[in-house]
């Protein structure tokens, strides 16, 4: 991993280095899970329990720990790239990363709380799309924050494949 910068582009060094580093750790924790702040919306009774589903829609218990999982890698990848630099330096791989985010935490809204199958289709496209931008950014900067994100990928292409099903049957 390349040495790791303050925000004004210079090395960072002796103890303050690692408190910044943790504190920042903490921070990208902290923001990345609070998009899970958007699951108020979920709920498997009502609505959603009446939807016809594929027969491979994962039962409900899986979505949990699976989002629980990717968050945190989410959170690590975003403060590695953050390490090289802080925002100063990294303000578009970083701001990439919000998007997505900010994406993330609208899907659900939109899916569970509108009932909008088909605009949560629209939003998850470039939510996806956002993702890949971002993993691109993140690999120029820090190939394995690149690479954590690459199962958030995935996870996203089974929903966004899950959720056109859902729309089209429904």
């Amino acid at each position: 991993m390349k040495t790791p910068r303050t925000g004004t582009g210079r090395p960072e060094h002796g103890s303050g280095r690692s408190v910044r580093r943790w504190l920042g750790l903490t921070g990208w924790l902290l923001l990345t899970y609070s998009a899970s702040a958007t699951a108020v919306f979920v709920s498997t009774d009502g609505w959603y329990a009446e939807l016809a589903k594929p027969a491979w829609n994962p039962p409900g218990w899986v979505f949990g720990p699976v989002w629980t999982i990717l968050y945190g890698m989410m959170a690590v990848a975003a403060w590695r790239v953050w390490l090289h630099g802080g925002w100063i330096r990294q303000k578009k791989a970083l701001g990439l990363f919000l998007l997505q985010w900010a994406l993330n935490a609208l899907w659900t809204p939109l899916f569970f709380g509108l009932q909008q199958p088909g605009w949560a289709l629209a939003e998850i496209l470039i939510l996806l799309a956002a993702i890949l931008a971002t993993i691109r950014a993140f690999w120029r900067v820090d190939r394995t924050a690149g690479i954590l994100l690459l199962p958030y990928a995935a996870w996203v292409a089974f929903a966004t494949v899950l959720n056109g099903a859902i729309w089209r049957m429904n």
